[in-house]
């Protein structure tokens, strides 16, 4: 069973779903305080959509490879094996991509000028307060097989 106090894991800052959140909190705060417009309807609304449809999309793929692969989806939690099938054979971080994808979609859907640049301090703390933390784990946890993957596979996309 995988504990979120076990020394064996990537000691990230915290959730990136919780930074994301944050972000959006924010975005949608500013909104309410200077209300902006993107685009109009329904181009922002379907813009939007499709954002988040390729999220959730990419986001599946990558809960069922992390599922088949027997290891956590939980950046908090031991990490048993590196993924590589799925949405893994294209990102290092699917997840993470289609969290902004997903943020991105919303600043569309809304049409929401604050939660589009919003993303940007969500990615920029995904980044720096989870992706480098769960790198350095995964090298010195996994050596060289980590090392090759990391060659062969983009960070993001």
């Amino acid at each position: 069973m995988h504990s979120t106090d076990s020394k064996d894991n990537a000691g990230v800052i915290a959730p990136a779903p919780v930074l994301y959140g944050a972000a959006l909190a924010i975005g949608l705060a500013a909104e309410q305080i200077a209300p902006t417009q993107l685009l109009s309807f329904p181009i922002s609304a379907w813009l939007g959509a499709a954002f988040i449809a390729v999220a959730v999309a990419i986001v599946a793929s990558a809960f069922k490879a992390l599922a088949q692969a027997h290891t956590a989806f939980d950046a908090r939690k031991s990490t048993t094996r590196i993924v590589t099938t799925g949405a893994f054979r294209l990102s290092r971080n699917p997840t993470y991509l289609s969290l902004t994808l997903l943020l991105i979609g919303v600043a569309f859907a809304t049409s929401s000028l604050w939660v589009l640049v919003s993303v940007i301090p969500a990615v920029a703390a995904t980044q720096w307060g989870v992706i480098l933390r769960e790198e350095r784990y995964l090298k010195a946890k996994f050596g060289e097989g980590y090392s090759s993957y990391a060659s062969k596979v983009r960070r993001w996309l």
